[in-house]
């Protein structure tokens, strides 16, 4: 007897969605503004949890591509990428946001779209962050056939296929939230739209340490590193800011969003948060798309950049690579050992940065002068922050094992923070 209603319930299910098809084909898809509604309101019911819906839709709307097809699928998309990007996404953010949320072939879809969308501004009117992150997005096919069909055909995907991909990929775009508007839309920069002098030199000389400092196999000589990193940049930054201040009104903080690879993002975001704070930036984390927002001159935020990337690759190394002798391989392969032992990390580098940040300024030469320009200058990273994030709250973490924060501190007490 229970069988029946459960086939009955898969059958009437299956009625459903060829009765869904049947919809798309038959109503409302005869013209390409029709059919850019019908994705539109397609990618919405997946970014609602509808995971069937791409298919369904793709379906009824028909097999070869039609003109209306292709010509509405341009339609969606751009005018959902305008709306995104209006509401502070960047081209390496939707790139990032997409590599983990949907399929290789939607990132590629996706990437088209930006790039059609930034083929109607001049260069000139593009800012530079903009322009390096669409460096490896150009239109690629030809103006003389639809988009659409030339992706498909390079991908290797039929019709139901491509369309079901466009559905996808728009879903995404559908799901991501309002962002700070952190650098200028398109159309909107003048010039390069670019404040940044960063002194190169100094930059190759904290590199050349920190990659010494993630190749080396002996732990007490990547600490000595990642120390000479750390006081390098506090130095270059201590006259820079000297510099500034006996000149024009210095240009406002810049901001970034570094984007943290799963898993425990939550630690790693930790890690940024300390690295921030030692080098006069302040920093946000937005756990539910895995990326941290910092806000600082431009300088502090490469050199942020550039310390958070080593520090991670060598407490990645370190975490692989020490074990609990207490409790054996198996656990210091968990989840709560490892989660354990990146917070722990994070917490004894920040104090170590804070210590070299600290030692550096009181061995200053004009230390008197220093005090109250450094003083100026955090309030001025203070209120950019605060206006960008008026609202802003605190999280606490847990620490699921103890083995872990041990072994992550050892762990940070050798690791090269030098620049």
């Amino acid at each position: 007897m229970g069988k029946k209603p459960n086939r009955a319930h898969r059958a009437a299910k299956r009625r459903a969605r060829q009765g869904d098809a049947d919809l798309w084909a038959a109503q409302g898809t005869e013209t390409p503004e029709q059919v850019a509604n019908a994705l539109a309101a397609a990618a919405l019911a997946t970014a609602q949890g509808d995971a069937g819906v791409a298919g369904r839709c793709a379906a009824g709307l028909g097999d070869p591509l039609t003109p209306q097809l292709e010509q509405g699928a341009d339609l969606a998309a751009q005018r959902i990428i305008a709306q995104v990007l209006a509401n502070g996404w960047l081209p390496g953010d939707i790139e990032q946001a997409a590599r983990r949320r949907v399929d290789e072939f939607a990132v590629a879809y996706l990437r088209d779209v930006l790039a059609t969308y930034m083929a109607a501004y001049a260069p000139e009117t593009i800012d530079d962050t903009w322009r390096e992150q669409l460096a490896g997005m150009r239109v690629w096919w030809s103006a003389t056939r639809p988009h659409l069909g030339q992706w498909a055909d390079r991908h290797l995907l039929t019709p139901v296929e491509a369309a079901t991909t466009v559905i996808q990929a728009l879903g995404l775009l559908v799901q991501l939230p309002k962002l700070e508007l952190i650098r200028p839309l398109p159309g909107t920069a003048h010039g390069t739209g670019s404040t940044h002098h960063a002194d190169e030199k100094a930059l190759t000389r904290v590199r050349g340490l920190l990659a010494k400092a993630e190749s080396t196999s002996f732990p007490e000589e990547a600490e000595s590193l990642s120390a000479k990193a750390q006081e390098l940049m506090t130095k270059y930054a201590l006259d820079r800011v000297l510099i500034e201040a006996a000149g024009p009104a210095p240009d406002l903080p810049g901001a970034r969003r570094l984007w943290l690879d799963t898993p425990y993002t939550d630690a790693k975001a930790l890690l940024v948060e300390v690295v921030t704070r030692a080098n006069r930036c302040r920093a946000i984390f937005a756990s539910t798309w895995g990326f941290t927002t910092i806000v600082g001159d431009e300088d502090d935020l490469d050199a942020v950049e550039i310390l958070v990337t080593s520090l991670l690759v060598q407490a990645t190394r370190t975490m692989i690579a020490t074990g609990d002798p207490a409790v054996g391989d198996e656990h210091s392969r968990s989840r709560s050992y490892r989660k354990s032992f990146l917070l722990a990390y994070a917490t004894r580098i920040g104090e170590r940065l804070a210590a070299a940040t600290e030692a550096t300024i009181a061995d200053a030469a004009d230390r008197e002068r220093l005090l109250p320009v450094l003083a100026s200058h955090q309030a001025r990273i203070d209120k950019a922050f605060d206006t960008l994030f008026p609202a802003v709250s605190p999280k606490r973490t847990t620490i699921p094992s103890a083995a872990g924060w041990d072994a992550g501190r050892a762990a940070a007490d050798q690791a090269r923070i030098e620049r």
